[in-house]
């Protein structure tokens, strides 16, 4: 007798700990796909994370979301009590004679058990999909090296390259150039599209095409693969890098498919190695990519959105990394001076800024904006983040990597853009006017742009 109640406490336990595995397999409850924030920590230390969030712009219930934990936790627990018992039941029905009473008895209490089980995995996956939906609004906590402000007036300069008060005496703003609108057609491409769609026409075109492969040429000198990747992703590559859901509103999709245009090539690139274990004697890894990017720009107006300054479609080269993290801190300023590097020898005014925590994105923790000016308009124009996101996005996209040691370790993902192209291009089209209406192409475009000057003589 003591050896069956021995062998049946061996085969509840054995089936407790298997339906662990089953229900989550049920439920599709994966913390690395899900995650963003370090759930160990949300648990742990919450009032740390209330006091980093409560430095950026995003309000988030903290104290409701470990309710929501709690609550998924303790159903959890219960279906997987019940899916065990369902188990150790139909093992103990399997000794017995079958159409004995006993049999028959256990017969009634398996159907009950598995009327119960099943109500509880569907309050247990409820319950998850609550969590996970409150989960994924937590943005990314900003580097304590972040400094704390509200606007962009809290931002710090950390660095100017140029002067901004000459030599540009016939500056003017691009979109007053006499030719510029037979170069860049604003007119044909709301006709075509709608506005922020403009076709770039003949030496434009290939200015445009001349900037792009002279990026893509500085990013491979310094290391960056080239890849090109899909211009389309999925919601779960959205959701991966932290589009989604913050700038649901600010992208295209495709209703049909479920398919979202990229507002950039991080979105694609950075879920390349979604769901991957790399090895940390590979870290880091840097890619770089062209590609046109899409952005509704909702809510956008005025002289911010003139000629250049504010496209729907705009072409772009990203650069991204992964990285340890140890050394993700130094790699972010290393990015930054990759992209510093095209602004010198394009010989364009531009100012650092330190963004500050009210200032930076929902999945940064630390981000620096590249700035150059423009001398027509007489304003600074953004032309690059370069930000790390630190572990936020490999968490959501589940990319680890092995250490020296064989332990695994979530990564850490960087990118910044290097360069855009439209406001990069009016700030050359403003900086470098003649006296006679054409503009100076720099010498660094020369080898894809033989052509010294563009436009036409006043």
């Amino acid at each position: 007798m003591g050896l069956f109640y021995s062998n049946l406490l061996h085969n509840k336990l054995f089936y407790f700990f298997k339906s662990i595995k089953s229900l989550f397999s049920i439920l599709k409850i994966q913390y690395s796909n899900h995650s963003m924030i370090d759930i160990k920590l949300l648990r742990e230390q919450p009032e740390q994370v209330k006091e980093a969030i409560s430095r950026k712009k995003f309000s988030v219930d903290i104290d409701q979301v470990i309710k929501l934990d709690a609550v998924r936790r303790a159903k959890i627990t219960e279906a997987e009590s019940a899916k065990a018992a369902q188990k150790a039941a139909n093992q103990e029905m399997a000794q017995l004679v079958k159409g004995s009473p006993e049999f028959l008895e256990k017969v009634a209490t398996m159907k009950s058990l598995s009327s119960s089980t099943k109500e509880l995995e569907t309050l247990a996956k409820e319950a998850d999909e609550a969590f996970q939906a409150a989960f994924l609004e937590i943005p990314n906590m900003p580097d304590v090296s972040v400094p704390s402000g509200h606007t962009e007036a809290d931002n710090e300069v950390v660095k100017t390259w140029g002067a901004i008060d000459g030599p540009f005496p016939n500056a003017r703003p691009h979109y007053d150039i006499p030719w510029f609108e037979s170069r860049i057609d604003f007119a044909r491409g709301v006709k075509a599209t709608g506005a922020g769609f403009p076709f770039y026409v003949g030496e434009m075109s290939r200015m445009v095409r001349a900037l792009i492969n002279y990026f893509l040429e500085v990013a491979h000198q310094n290391g960056y693969e080239e890849v090109s990747p899909p211009i389309v992703v999925n919601a779960e590559s959205a959701t991966a890098t932290g589009q989604l859901p913050d700038k649901e509103g600010q992208m295209y999709w495709d209703a049909n498919e479920g398919f979202y245009l990229i507002p950039t090539a991080e979105v694609p690139v950075t879920n390349f190695y979604r769901e991957e274990i790399l090895e940390a004697k590979n870290l880091p890894i840097y890619r770089c990519a062209y590609t046109p990017c899409f952005r509704r720009e909702a809510g956008s107006w005025g002289a911010d959105v003139r000629g250049l300054n504010r496209l729907h479609q705009f072409d772009k080269v990203e650069l991204v990394k992964w990285t340890t993290a140890e050394t993700s801190m130094d790699e972010l300023e290393q990015l930054r001076s990759n992209v510093e590097q095209i602004l010198e020898a394009l010989e364009l005014p531009f100012r650092v800024l330190k963004m500050c925590s009210g200032d930076i994105g929902f999945p940064h923790a630390k981000q620096y904006d590249l700035e150059v000016f423009a001398a027509g308009q007489k304003r600074w124009l953004e032309v690059s983040s370069c930000s790390n996101f630190t572990d936020f996005q490999a968490r959501r996209a589940g990319i680890r990597y092995r250490d020296l040691e064989g332990k695994l370790k979530t990564a850490h993902t960087l990118n910044g853009s290097g360069l855009a192209i439209p406001r990069v291009l009016a700030a050359i089209l403003e900086n470098n006017l003649e006296e006679d209406g054409r503009v100076r192409i720099p010498e660094v475009l020369n080898k894809w742009m033989p052509e010294t000057h563009l436009g036409e003589t006043q």
